[in-house]
């Protein structure tokens, strides 16, 4: 392990997983007041996708991984960390991480979870970044992982319509030659928190007969502040990103913003400059994955050849805490 030298991160693999039950527009309107034409004009989304009753997060991590490691050409065994972006957890503890290490056999990894809302994901190459430009680490394992639809609340039509679920990772490895990551920007303003949140279940509200009556284990949203603050951050988290690796604008080859809500995701585009056909949305088919959403978009996007070697591809997130993110990238694969 040679600590003295300076490396950057590139990601070799990609790969996604998403439930097979679909839930559409139309099934929301059986059981919630609303309707395909509320939702699709509100947010873009025409379905999402639903995990069973027995599946859990670490499942779809689990698969998500497996196809990472498979696109990489490497083995669970080469792995050196594996970091979980949730916030749907398998349990309180182990870490989901913990759990998708003994699934895939990933034996030589040391393993955690990390909690930043939506902006998961962003958060998690971060840090992997850093481990590996210091050359404390080769090969990273980065999941994006959620089950939403099990902490919604079926009765609020603001919240239920949005969220599916999936997973999708990355595998990050050592590179000398100076492409993947070129810059990286986070962010994130507590003071905003309760605009977003899952309030029951933790060491706050306990879970209890109270919180359950009060519906306290679902999340909550106010989501018309949330639409200002996003519509806000995403354009301004990714210029920031782009100030750090010393991309211009018009060098910006291809976009993938968080899945949330597609008035959003057209704002981003059009503060960095971008026509839609540079922009990936898979948003209409899996509505917001929350940490899921950008690995899972960055997956399709690849593997239906919209990213190319070469190509300057700016991630970009928000999510609860409030957090945002953004990551500028010299595709390397």
């Amino acid at each position: 392990m040679d600590l003295t030298k300076q490396f950057t991160a590139k990601i070799t693999g990609t790969g996604s997983y998403l439930p097979e039950k679909v839930l559409t527009n139309n099934d929301l309107a059986k059981i919630v007041d609303t309707s395909d034409e509320w939702i699709r004009t509100r947010t873009g989304i025409t379905q999402r996708r639903m995990a069973d009753q027995e599946t859990a997060t670490s499942d779809l991590a689990t698969k998500a991984a497996e196809r990472a490691i498979e696109d990489a050409g490497i083995t669970a065994e080469d792995i050196d960390l594996i970091i979980v972006a949730t916030a749907t957890p398998d349990m309180a503890f182990p870490s989901t991480a913990c759990i998708v290490q003994k699934n895939i056999g990933a034996i030589n990894a040391s393993a955690f979870d990390l909690e930043a809302a939506c902006t998961g994901f962003l958060y998690g190459l971060t840090i992997g970044e850093q481990f590996i430009k210091t050359g404390f680490y080769k090969r990273i394992l980065i999941i994006g992982a959620e089950v939403l639809t099990k902490v919604l609340d079926w009765k609020d039509r603001n919240t239920c319509v949005l969220f599916g679920d999936g997973a999708g990772a990355v595998i990050l490895e050592r590179s000398e030659e100076g492409d993947g990551i070129l810059s990286s920007y986070l962010g994130s303003d507590g003071k905003s928190g309760e605009c977003l949140t899952l309030p029951g279940g933790g060491s706050r509200l306990p879970a209890s007969y109270e919180t359950i009556d009060n519906r306290l284990h679902y999340i909550k949203m106010e989501g018309t502040e949330v639409f200002k603050f996003a519509v806000r951050v995403m354009g301004s988290s990714a210029l920031k990103a782009l100030e750090g690796s010393n991309i211009k604008l018009e060098e910006v080859d291809f976009l993938v913003p968080h899945q949330a809500n597609i008035r959003i995701i057209e704002a981003a585009a059009k503060r960095l400059h971008l026509s839609m056909d540079k922009v990936y949305v898979n948003l209409d088919q899996y509505g917001n994955m929350s940490a899921a959403s950008v690995p899972v978009a960055l997956d399709e996007a690849v593997k239906k050849g919209c990213i190319k070697k070469g190509d300057v591809v700016v991630l970009v997130a928000f999510g609860g805490g409030l957090t945002w993110g953004s990551s500028v990238i010299k595709w390397s694969k």
